[in-house]
């Protein structure tokens, strides 16, 4: 697929344990999101996005990842790339995090590694290239400092449409 930012949204939002529910994604607040992520990124597809990028992080990482591959079933056209802050990111992950994040890399179409190995500013830079890349930001946030913060920050200096859900 041709790369244009004018078509291409990014994600960025809380990891689990940051979400009013944690990580029970049993709970309705989290299905809600859910469903809320896949009718914006179907909306997105409607209005002419076709490539979407994740930072694959547990938490809303996945619900984005997921959302964007049920797309890609409707829509062979759609594109998903993983950027993934650090080659061993899942290292200290749980067997079924391992799992669900190692189906989530093997369905994408492109797998960007920003860093063969962890470092203080691989998170920061894998922000950064997924917000360069993209037109639109998809962003859950419910206060606080950090990544999520940042990435909303860096998307709106660059004149991204941000797309916001407040958990």
């Amino acid at each position: 697929m041709k790369y244009d930012e004018s078509n291409t949204c990014c994600f960025t939002g809380h990891r689990a344990e940051r979400l009013p529910w944690g990580g029970d994604e049993n709970d309705e607040r989290a299905a809600a999101l859910k469903r809320d992520i896949a009718e914006t990124v179907a909306a997105l597809y409607d209005a002419g996005v076709r490539r979407y990028i994740c930072g694959m992080a547990l938490g809303c990482d996945m619900y984005f990842a997921e959302a964007v591959l049920a797309l890609k079933a409707e829509h062979p056209d759609v594109f998903f790339e993983a950027a993934v802050p650090c080659a061993d990111q899942d290292r200290y992950w749980s067997d079924a995090q391992r799992s669900r994040y190692a189906g989530i890399l093997a369905r994408a179409d492109h797998v960007e590694i920003i860093s063969h190995r962890y470092t203080h500013t691989c998170m920061n830079e894998r922000n950064s290239y997924m917000v360069r890349r993209s037109g639109y930001v998809l962003a859950v946030y419910g206060g606080g400092r950090g990544g999520t913060l940042n990435t909303i920050r860096m998307a709106r200096q660059l004149g991204r449409n941000v797309l916001l859900f407040e958990v």
